[in-house]
């Protein structure tokens, strides 16, 4: 309305009647020049699965920490971790087996004398292997499920920086404990280990700490486990169980060093004939076992066996059945490691004796006994 007060404000003047009000200036577009805003492209990163956090700088609160050069000391200390991360996880896989792995007979611990922890303290173990056959072989008379004779039978001493080794013949003839005179491997067939145990203890006057029984059934994966073992020998062709005829197992080996698997090292330590050498002693085929077990240490000691460690843990105590617990396994290993490799003595016979059932046994003189006895406790 013309004249009418505006809001806030003085009258506005009525527009004359006919009059055109000015146009208004246009918006200022700006300078000529100017491109407007740039043209960019954008690009989306993958997420990241595991966010990583920044690192920020103890000195500073909130300002970002520099990564740090790899460095030969780093590098040191990460493998260093690593190496003793592998050693407690073959340490654990060592103690599951040994808790799932059969014990030996609460006669065979009676049996045993008490004595202290293997690896600081000198110790006297009793290594027995059965000749029992497997399940399912068509050798005639081999025995799958009862009584068997002990098919080797090896003393170790070790601990306290001792090592030695004394291997028995099986074919030596002793008195069995309420059986008289007999091969001493026949001790196990009469009354288990308890009675090979006190066989034995008699038979050479010493104490005997602890057992360990090996499994022929079990032995052959712990070989495998190792990556095989390298024999020196001569030739050597036997049948074991019959042969692949009779369900056994056949072995042959050139003169030399061969590489051998778990089941050749196993019929390799059970070879009583030699079809090259019909000839040989039960004396040869106990070094025969001896040059088994330092193989079987020197493939322990080697590079490889780090890196086969864990599997080794895990078949080694299946291997065996011992009255040893995981922590007097691994002292007794340890003691074994770190006393080196001694060579094995064997009893020498000093003539043959005939037996009530006509078997020939061997004899071996008490001087030979004493003389080996004390050697094999001086370590």
């Amino acid at each position: 309305r013309a004249g009418a007060p505006g809001p806030g404000g003085p009258a506005r003047p009525a527009d004359p009647v006919g009059a055109r009000r000015a146009p208004r200036p246009p918006a200022d577009p700006g300078p000529p020049d100017d491109p407007g805003p740039p043209d960019y492209t954008l690009y989306r990163a993958r997420p990241n699965l595991i966010p990583r956090l920044p690192r920020r700088s103890p000195g500073r609160p909130g300002a970002l920490r520099k990564r740090r050069p790899v460095t030969p000391g780093r590098l040191l200390r990460w493998l260093a971790a690593g190496l003793v991360a592998w050693l407690l996880f073959s340490l654990v896989l060592f103690a599951v087996s040994v808790q799932l792995a059969p014990g030996v007979s609460a006669s065979a611990k009676a049996a045993l004398d008490p004595g202290g922890w293997p690896l600081t303290t000198p110790s006297t173990i009793l290594v027995l292997g059965s000749d029992q056959r497997a399940a399912g072989t068509r050798e005639p008379g081999a025995s799958t499920s009862g009584p068997s004779r002990s098919d080797v039978m090896l003393l170790i001493r070790a601990g306290g920086g001792r090592a030695a080794r004394l291997s028995i013949p099986r074919d030596t003839v002793v008195a069995i404990p309420g059986h008289g005179m007999a091969k001493i491997n026949a001790a196990y067939a009469y009354g288990g280990p308890a009675l090979a145990i006190e066989t034995v203890k008699r038979y050479l006057g010493i104490p005997i700490n602890h057992l360990v029984e090996v499994s022929f059934e079990n032995f052959p994966a712990l070989i495998d486990a190792l990556g095989g073992v390298d024999y020196t020998g001569g030739c050597v062709v036997s049948r074991i169980s019959g042969g692949f005829r009779n369900g056994g197992y056949t072995l042959r080996l050139r003169p030399g060093t061969t590489h051998l698997d778990g089941k050749q090292a196993l019929a390799l330590a059970r070879t009583r004939h030699n079809d090259c050498n019909p000839g040989e002693s039960d004396l040869i085929r106990a070094r025969r076992q001896q040059k088994i077990f330092s193989a079987m240490e020197h493939r322990l000691l080697s590079p490889s066996a780090l890196l086969r460690l864990p599997s080794v843990s895990w078949q080694a105590p299946k291997a065996i059945r011992s009255d040893m617990g995981a922590p007097t396994l691994i002292g007794l290993f340890g003691a074994l490691v770190t006393g080196g490799t001694p060579a094995t003595r064997v009893l020498k016979p000093s003539g043959t004796q005939t037996l009530p059932d006509g078997g020939v046994g061997l004899v071996v003189s008490r001087a030979e006994r004493q003389a080996e006895t004390q050697r094999f406790l001086a370590g």
